[in-house]
């Protein structure tokens, strides 16, 4: 690697002077955890995506679980979704001691394939997880048809997804507003919005958003703000099990700046995306596809290998140069954490959910990337490439 040239990141947060000012604003309020601000910008996200609820919870992972819990999944339930996704997707079901059903990602994409969802499903079915993988929207309506015909909820880990749209009914609709039952996001710094961390569940139920905000406070029946601002003395109760899984009003008050500055977060990364496109056509890697039915907020940007390039040397001989990249979305199923009997269910074949790990990249792509940082990704994977062609052995797998 040249010393004098600046490595590339895999990501970097879109974090500038408002959000610093709206830190000092709660610092100066005297009021820092969930608060006024926690209000706001629950109310900013749920009138941004179309919600009639938002509840701001510490992270996506506590979102699922909530979710999961909301509507019902218990001990010895199976809830349906894919191995290929990060590994909190699972676990928030194991967390009601529920058991994962995994079943494959499509054969163009990265998301649920809608087809194997119903062979799967068996009286112990009592949710569907689908993941809106890498920021890309997944068939929303072929799932929530399925799950309606069987009167089992749709739950959507949208961790990757704040921006993202589908077309619902001749109209773009944003991710989050509630096609399916709840929708749980990530304000993670590799997200395209971010608290540091953070998370927000969505839904058109009042009885969800009330279980929400009454879980996330320990099962406090009184809240923070009606207990400071009554006139009367006030002892709250705990009537059932709850968490600590509530958000700060200094994640809050970044969260409501980075939501001002998403819709054109969103507009920069799309053209990134495209220009990845340009620059990467002429070589022999699987682009992502876009549906004609969805805008992705492009969170991620992954490319299949072909078969003569092997991930871990590509990602090396990219990482020499200064270029940071991930290998493809795990597969929860391989990790050791659920290779013990019982963990999970796989029901159907997993073998492109597998070989989409083994044969992706997923490449640098940021707010405020330079088209020189871009031409150098791309000019990188070039030199990959001729490498490869002329049977170089360090880059052949």
């Amino acid at each position: 690697m040249n010393a004098s040239m600046p490595s590339i990141p895999i990501a970097r947060p879109a974090l500038g002077d408002q959000e610093a000012a709206a830190l000092r604003r709660v610092i100066q309020s005297g009021w820092v955890t969930q608060g006024p601000e926690v209000a706001a910008f629950e109310n900013e996200f749920a009138n941004f995506v179309g919600a009639a609820h938002a509840c701001a919870v510490s992270n996506c992972t506590t979102a699922l679980h909530l979710a999961l819990k909301a509507v019902g999944v218990v001990a010895g339930d199976e809830v349906i979704t894919v191995s290929h996704s990060f590994i909190a997707t699972a676990n928030a079901i194991r967390y009601c001691d529920a058991l994962p059903v995994f079943v494959d990602i499509e054969a163009d994409g990265y998301n649920i394939d809608p087809n194997l969802i119903e062979a799967a499903i068996t009286p112990r079915t009592k949710a569907i997880l689908c993941v809106h993988q890498l920021g890309m929207p997944c068939d929303l309506r072929a799932i929530v048809e399925i799950g309606k015909r069987h009167s089992i909820p749709v739950i959507e880990d949208a961790a990757c997804a704040s921006g993202s749209e589908i077309l619902w009914d001749g109209q773009w609709e944003k991710i989050g507003k509630p096609h399916g039952d709840i929708a749980c996001f990530s304000f993670h710094p590799r997200k395209v919005i971010t608290t540091g961390d953070g998370g927000m569940l969505t839904t058109s139920s009042p009885e969800y958003d009330r279980k929400f905000r009454l879980w996330r406070q320990h099962g406090m029946s009184v809240t923070d703000t009606t207990r400071h601002g009554s006139k009367q003395v006030i002892f709250e109760d705990y009537d059932e099990l709850g968490y600590n899984y509530r958000m700060t009003d200094l994640q809050a008050a970044i969260g409501r700046e980075q939501l001002r500055r998403l819709p054109g977060l969103v507009r920069e990364r799309r053209q990134l995306a495209e220009a990845y496109r340009e620059h990467l056509s002429s070589l022999d890697l699987t682009l992502p596809i876009e549906p004609s039915w969805a805008r992705s907020n492009w969170q991620s940007f992954c490319v299949g290998l072909p078969l003569q390039m092997d991930q871990r040397t590509v990602m090396q001989m990219l990482l020499d140069q200064g270029i940071s990249t991930r290998r493809g979305i795990m597969n929860i199923h391989l990790e050791k954490a659920y290779c013990s009997q019982g963990s999970h269910r796989v029901a159907t074949r997993l073998t492109r959910s597998v070989s989409a790990q083994e044969r992706t990249i997923i490449l640098p792509l940021f707010s405020r990337m330079t088209d020189i940082e871009l031409s150098r990704v791309a000019e990188a994977l070039r030199q990959n490439f001729a490498a490869a062609m002329t049977d170089a052995p360090l880059l052949l797998s």
